[in-house]
């Protein structure tokens, strides 16, 4: 059904049941409406992002791999016991 004839079947309708469409279609925007706004603005960067370079500072995060590895051997380890 195309949005020209569901506009036709509606104006079909009695007064009291064109209003309780319009409810309905005011409930459904306001259920979606996260969903089917379109984004504003420009797109951000993660690189702009707050959490980007968060752990910059941290000595035991320098080689990432290797803090990782550690970190599963740990666990691993535990494991075992």
């Amino acid at each position: 059904m195309n949005p020209e004839s569901i506009l036709k079947e509606i104006q079909l309708l009695p007064p009291n049941a064109q209003e309780e469409v319009a409810d309905f279609v005011a409930f459904l925007r306001s259920k979606f409406s996260g969903i089917c706004q379109p984004r504003k603005g420009k797109k951000k960067s993660i690189l702009d992002s707050k959490f980007v370079g968060m752990w910059a500072d941290r000595e035991d995060m320098k080689d990432s791999v290797k803090w990782v590895r550690d970190l599963r051997e740990k666990e691993w380890e535990r494991k075992r016991d």
